[in-house]
């Protein structure tokens, strides 16, 4: 249940440079708790098992007018594993999953962001790093909205979901056929700088 959070891998955050000139750099908000990863595995074949990771950081870059210029970065601390039950937390963060203290971070960073014509939803490729093994993952992302805060900044929000095989990523404990690979939901709300 849970593996490796990864891409979290999800992946998840957001980090670039601006290459445009109406391009803006976005601070992904976890302060205000606006922003998850989230993370769900079969147990057994008859339910889910649900969790987050508590703590990540991230930025990103985003331009609506030229929005396949966008990049991201996102930063998972793998110890903050919360599936609201600490004796199965502390084996996940264990060395039969996670290995927190050999691998304290996930990570995924963006190489191409492509959005459709009405710049809503894109594929996003980048690099997801999870208990040392990094690899190239792509996922649908779809933007939420964006505009003005009631406290004077500016918002935007996009949410994907990836799939992930926990062998890929050296996680080979056996949960039972039905609990190969662990899903990653990346949720974003990011506060224009």
């Amino acid at each position: 249940m849970k593996k490796l959070l990864l891409t979290s891998a999800l992946s998840a955050a957001m980090f670039m440079t601006a290459t445009h000139a109406s391009a803006a750099d976005y601070v992904i908000d976890t302060k205000g708790a606006h922003a998850f990863v989230n993370f769900k595995i079969k147990h057994l074949g008859y339910s889910w098992l649900h969790g987050r990771f508590n703590t990540f950081d991230g930025q990103f870059n985003y331009d609506p007018k030229n929005p396949n210029a966008s990049q991201i970065s996102v930063n998972i601390d793998t110890a903050s594993l919360d599936s609201n039950h600490a004796e199965r937390d502390k084996h996940l963060r264990g060395g039969d999953f996670l290995n927190v203290s050999k691998y304290p971070q996930a990570s995924f960073k963006s190489t191409a962001i492509k959005f459709d014509q009405d710049g809503e939803e894109a594929t996003v490729t980048g690099d997801f790093t999870l208990h040392g093994i990094t690899k190239t993952i792509s996922f649908e992302i779809d933007k939420i909205g964006e505009g003005k805060d009631p406290w004077g900044g500016y918002r935007v929000g996009f949410e994907g979901e990836t799939s992930l095989k926990l062998a890929d990523y050296g996680i080979d404990y056996d949960l039972g056929p039905a609990s190969t690979h662990v899903d990653i939901g990346l949720f974003i709300e990011g506060i224009r700088q």
